[in-house]
């Protein structure tokens, strides 16, 4: 269930207050906390970014063993092709990972948005912080960082920016992790204790979670 419609004011980087934005409550003001469509959302993403690194070699890609150890009969020993066996110590794997593990989950895109709207709202309560526009007249680190005390963006910050200047302004921020309009994910915003948007890209993600 959505809330009625909410108003947040728009600051601008020096702190003061530029107007106000009304949200969707559809996106903005979700009461439930539908904690299994989080807890999914999530685990596709680290699995979907999970790499196949791990392998094993079998009998076959170990190097030498060509030769049979000792004759077939008369040595009082078991019969032995090959001393890459997976039975003898050096041997190939049985079953090991090949390099090829497939770990893709999916969800589907209405739960995923369910989520995504979620942790939106949550920080609506407390986190979110709309600006006139994420814009540097040039490139400046301390600059950036006074702005962003300046809205009072504290903690680990998610900052929404496609700005070439803001975006290598806050990249030498060790608490700061910018990400695009369209690249924001489920994890990104429960990970950061305040969000930071400008008014445009925020009016855009509302669209795309209608």
């Amino acid at each position: 269930m959505a809330t009625k419609a909410i108003t947040l004011p728009v600051l601008s980087f020096s702190g003061e207050k530029v107007g106000d934005i009304k949200l969707d409550a559809s996106v903005f003001g979700i009461t439930e906390k539908n904690e299994q469509a989080i807890h999914d959302a999530v685990v596709t993403q680290g699995a979907n970014a999970r790499q196949a690194t791990a392998k094993t070699k079998k009998r076959h890609e170990v190097s030498g063993g060509g030769k049979k150890p000792w004759r077939q009969k008369g040595t009082g020993r078991a019969r032995a092709g090959s001393s890459r066996s997976p039975l003898w110590v050096g041997g190939g794997k049985v079953f090991g990972p090949d390099g090829n593990q497939n770990y893709e989950v999916s969800q589907n895109k209405k739960a995923h948005a369910l989520a995504l709207k979620t942790v939106l709202s949550q920080k609506v309560k407390g986190g979110l912080v709309v600006v006139d526009e994420v814009k540097a007249a040039k490139i400046s680190t301390k600059e950036f960082a006074q702005g962003l005390a300046n809205v009072k963006a504290e903690g680990k910050v998610l900052l929404i920016a496609e700005d070439a200047n803001a975006v290598l302004s806050a990249s030498n921020l060790d608490n700061v992790t910018v990400r695009a309009c369209n690249n924001i994910s489920v994890y990104d915003v429960l990970n950061a204790n305040t969000l930071v948007i400008g008014k445009q890209d925020i009016e855009t993600l509302e669209g795309g979670l209608k």
